[in-house]
């Protein structure tokens, strides 16, 4: 097993995710899939055959950790493998036609995962290996790849910062870990202008996030034209999540999730695959998951109340931010005005 009592990314996320579901019989209206642990060689597509080889040994050798917030078990490998397998499962699955959207619940997350280390809670990059099953099993040569977890998705961006078969986009709170993510970080060589990031200040909400898919989000995937779309989903910038300072609501994940759908509807027959990434304050994070499916399921569950302390308007340097990192993509030219 895979978990620590005393670190925010443990078991019992997974569980309380899988507690609402199960309470509100919404396992019934989705198709539960069980994965098989990646193979080598998928994960190999994305990490190093040195860095594979120490997670294993590491783990072997009993407890230990792969930087200073990100823990290995005995059996952290085994689940790793299962996690990223869990990513292959739902990108067959919608590549092969049994099923239009998945969302991979795996942990632990992947997103901050480079090619020779994990680092910030994550082992295997889930995501990058599933686009590149994507890439190189299924001809795929255009995939819109959005993160919108609050800390910035460098593994994923490493992975395919050369490469114009993915455009990647992040929304992320900045500063904040792993300290990367800025509006210049636009791709290199063929990559060019394939990197798109939006590092947002403490305090963003809803307001902002919406701005954020209006402005540069919904122009991006109609000059790309996506053929299958992907998100790292993290629920970490829910207003009350204790390692961030945004303030997401359940309102806010559902307008992403609508936008999402719409996208995905627009331009890649529907086809949308979610990864499951952080969120640490255990109730929200499962509410916004649950929220999200609803919303791409379109299910009609009522949206749970809460308070959220929020002003009503776009903060001005948010407003900046989403102004110069739309500027700085070379892929839309968007003249209308915030």
């Amino acid at each position: 097993m895979h978990t620590n009592a005393h670190h925010p990314e443990k078991k019992e996320r997974l569980e309380a995710i899988l507690t609402i579901l199960k309470d509100e019989r919404l396992f019934e209206k989705m198709e539960q899939l069980a994965p098989l642990p990646a193979e080598i060689e998928e994960v190999a597509r994305v990490h190093t055959e040195a860095y594979i080889k120490s997670v294993r040994e590491l783990c072997e050798r009993g407890r230990s950790y792969l930087d200073a917030d990100t823990y290995l078990t005995p059996h952290s490998y085994e689940v790793a493998l299962l996690s990223a397998g869990g990513a292959l499962k739902a990108v067959r699955t919608v590549l092969e036609g049994r099923l239009k959207a998945c969302y991979s619940l795996g942990r632990p997350p992947g997103h901050h995962a480079e090619t020779h280390r994990g680092m910030g809670f994550c082992i295997f990059n889930n995501g990058a290996i599933a686009a590149k099953e994507a890439i190189e099993k299924y001809g795929i040569s255009r995939i819109l790849y959005l993160d919108w977890d609050v800390h910035h998705g460098n593994g994923t961006q490493e992975t395919f910062y050369q490469d114009p078969r993915v455009l990647f986009m992040s929304v992320h709170q900045s500063p904040a870990f792993p300290g990367s993510g800025y509006i210049d970080e636009t791709g290199k060589g063929e990559g060019s202008g394939y990197t798109v990031n939006v590092p947002l200040p403490p305090g963003s909400g809803d307001e902002e996030y919406a701005a954020v898919f209006r402005e540069i989000v919904e122009p991006l995937a109609d000059a790309f034209k996506p053929e299958l779309l992907f998100v790292s989903a993290g629920q970490d910038a829910y207003h009350d999540d204790p390692l961030a300072g945004m303030r997401l609501s359940f309102a806010g994940y559902a307008n992403m999730a609508r936008h999402v759908r719409e996208i995905a509807d627009r331009h890649c027959e529907g086809r949308v695959v979610l990864f499951l990434e952080g969120g640490y304050h255990l109730r929200g994070q499962a509410e916004a998951v649950v929220t999200t499916l609803s919303e791409l399921g379109q299910w009609n569950r009522p949206l749970k109340q809460e308070t959220v302390h929020k002003s009503g308007s776009i903060d001005s340097r948010a407003m900046d931010i989403i102004t110069a990192a739309r500027q700085a993509s070379t892929l839309i030219n968007v003249k209308r005005e915030l």
